[in-house]
């Protein structure tokens, strides 16, 4: 079931309807959020519930030992190699698999080990890694001392299981969210209002900016275009540069606003990460529930930078590193994350964009530039492929403008994605302007505009693109 389809339509409209009613004692809030969210999950395939049962039955059941153990660190191991173990078992079988036939075609030996995996080890489970890390935040942060387990089995469940952000994050903390569940706040009308606002502007976002762009990227990755220029691919780059933002970003602000409408809060999941002046500050702005994960439960307890450079420079490169293996089973996402580490540690150890006085404009340029070219062996389906489109990207050659006019349609998006960036800056550095943007009946406008081409210009329903991690 996904956000921008008539099924979820249907569901929110009865789940909504009978929250009012159910929301008011603690066990029945809890089993109606967990059964939601289970029929909602199960959607897709309802044999991928036992999965989620199961991690959450090892991490309830390690929480709820951990803090009077003898051992604590077997608990938690437990915990650990039960999560991780799934997540493997679904996600990187082929791709562990692959790699040791390569090492072993390397010394002259040939195996098959792919063909000999188990046929349900090749579904990928959708949105495994998001509920999987936020599972094991649970536990660790018990292990840690953090905070109590819950005994109730149901409000742990209601945590883990959260329909709005299960599938694609942003990955919320036991910490945080549990206390919330806890009780319930009837949302005022301003918060309605936002609530609404962010509902509408991340199907906008989807439906309208991504989707839009999808046919035009798709056509040239899977070499279904007649264009091939150095231009061409310049257009393809930053238009998969702003169709993963807006459609990562308006999963987020949906399930957000979803939240809101319950009367519960998630964090600001991206802040405009293209208005970064520091690759730093991009992934400050990224995917931030990820980003902080990432930081808080690997970086951070590998030394950070607290241990000089070296061992900082290689805590960020295991960091990112697994960061890009979490992203997908493929050399494509470790080579994407191995581009992020040279420019960090560029960045780290130059100090390039302080040292000199260069204008904000042409900062927010360079990183902008520097992630859509990362974003090209994202994209793409093997390195061989990242490298040609790379080649292709500074070559030079074949400056042709005909494709313009045979995705005027995509450009048109792209420009307008392009406009709503700048606008986003001139808002953030001009006062008159930023005053503006305050009002009341430009809220209106923009809400109203939003559902106008949700209707009328939306392009064709994909899911989203996060569902495959």
């Amino acid at each position: 079931m996904i956000f921008n389809s008539i099924d979820f339509l249907i569901f929110a409209i009865i789940f909504f309807a009978l929250w009012p009613i159910l929301r008011k004692k603690d066990n029945s809030r809890w089993i109606f959020i967990t059964i939601a969210s289970f029929i909602f999950y199960g959607w897709w395939d309802w044999r991928f519930l036992f999965l989620i049962v199961f991690s959450g039955l090892v991490d309830y059941l390690t929480g709820m030992y951990i803090p009077k153990a003898k051992n604590k660190k077997l608990l938690l191991g437990i915990s650990l190699f039960a999560n991780l173990g799934s997540l493997s078992i679904f996600k990187y079988s082929t791709f562990f698999a692959t790699v040791l036939q390569d090492i072993f075609l390397t010394i002259g030996v040939s195996v098959n080990l792919v063909d000999n995996i188990p046929e349900f080890a090749l579904i990928l489970p959708v949105g495994i890694s998001f509920y999987t890390f936020q599972s094991l935040s649970y536990t660790i942060d018990i292990y840690r001392g953090r905070f109590k387990p819950t005994s109730n089995i149901l409000h742990f469940f209601s945590y883990l299981a959260m329909f709005p952000q299960l599938v694609a994050g942003p990955i919320v903390r036991a910490n945080d969210f549990l206390v919330q569940l806890k009780s319930y706040r009837i949302p005022n009308a301003l918060e309605k209002w936002n609530a609404i606002k962010m509902i509408i502007f991340g199907l906008f976002q989807k439906v309208v900016i991504a989707d839009n762009l999808s046919l035009f990227i798709d056509s040239a990755y899977e070499g279904k275009s007649a264009f091939d220029g150095t231009i061409y691919w310049w257009f393809i780059a930053f238009a998969f540069s702003f169709q993963i933002y807006n459609d990562f970003s308006g999963y987020s602000l949906i399930a957000r606003g979803l939240a809101k409408m319950m009367g519960y809060h998630f964090k600001m999941n991206f802040n405009h990460p293209y208005l970064s002046t520091s690759l730093k500050q991009f992934w400050n702005r990224w995917h931030i529930s990820l980003s902080t994960w990432f930081r808080d439960y690997v970086y951070i307890p590998l030394g950070g930078s607290r241990k000089g450079k070296i061992y900082g420079a290689l805590a960020l490169f295991i960091t990112m590193m697994l960061s890009g293996l979490w992203h997908g089973a493929n050399y494509t996402f470790l080579m994407w994350a191995f581009i992020h580490v040279v420019f960090l540690l560029l960045e780290r150890f130059t100090r390039w964009n302080k040292r000199f006085h260069i204008p904000q404009i042409v900062l927010i340029i360079i990183i902008f530039l520097q992630a859509t070219i990362a974003w090209v062996f994202f994209r793409a389906d093997s390195i061989e492929q990242a490298n040609l489109i790379i080649t292709k990207l500074f070559s030079f050659n074949d400056i042709n403008f005909g494709f313009i006019y045979s995705y005027a349609n995509s450009i048109v998006f792209l420009t307008l994605a392009f406009i709503i960036e700048i606008s986003i800056f001139i808002r953030k550095n001009s006062y008159s302007i930023r005053h503006i943007y305050t009002s009341n009946n430009l809220d209106v406008l923009a809400v109203a505009s939003s559902i106008v081409m949700i209707l009328f210009f939306r392009g064709e329903g994909q899911q989203f693109i996060y569902f495959q991690f």
